[in-house]
């Protein structure tokens, strides 16, 4: 059940990703080869067609790498993502924005990560910046600052949950021993002892 339930989950993901995929293609192509598309309903169908409406490779890698921009100008890191798969995410679109003739440089690319983070990620974001050129910083040193920042907050907040816990299970302890006191005082000892607070 678990896996039918991840394939259908998968699937509307998938389909998703292609009905955007199509809808940029959409606002890249002029009216007349707009209707030779139109009644296509895969990305894949469309990139199909696009060479004989185009009559050339290099005019169909056009069209592709305007529909990718736009993709990396709306690219922002989801709330749930990990920054593993933000970037996977990322540096996949950027190849394929290379391989249609993007001179995207990695200083660029570098900017955009730290633009579009997630807010909690406000902190590392500023961190880097005030301590980093740059102009020098490598994409994948980027992920490994981040990756690191990340796991450093990460556990300063495990640590914060556990002295909460901990001090909610004293004052816990303390209430229930200060209740088995003025019980104890009200009756005999030993018709309490069933009463008495566990010990921490």
């Amino acid at each position: 059940a678990n896996t039918t339930e991840d394939q259908r989950t998968a699937f509307r993901d998938a389909k998703r990703k292609d009905n955007k995929a199509l809808f940029l293609i959409h606002q890249c192509v002029d009216a007349k080869v707009f209707e030779k598309i139109a009644d296509s309903t895969t990305s894949k169908e469309v990139w199909d067609i696009l060479p004989k409406s185009y009559g050339g490779d290099t005019k169909v890698k056009k069209v592709k790498l305007q529909a990718l921009k736009r993709q990396y100008e709306l690219l922002q890191m989801n709330n749930d993502e990990t920054i593993a798969d933000y970037f996977t995410r990322l540096v996949t679109l950027t190849n394929q924005m290379k391989n249609c003739g993007s001179t995207l440089g990695e200083q660029e690319t570098v900017k955009k990560v730290l633009r579009t983070l997630t807010p909690k990620l406000d902190h590392i974001v500023v961190t880097i910046k005030e301590t980093n050129d740059l102009s020098e910083v490598k994409i994948e040193d980027l992920k490994s600052t981040i990756e690191a920042h990340e796991l450093k907050h990460g556990e300063r907040n495990q640590g914060k949950e556990d002295e909460q816990a901990l001090f909610v299970k004293f004052k816990k302890y303390q209430n229930d021993k200060k209740n088995w006191q003025k019980k104890k005082k009200s009756k005999k000892g030993k018709d309490c002892v069933e009463d008495k607070p566990e010990t921490l």
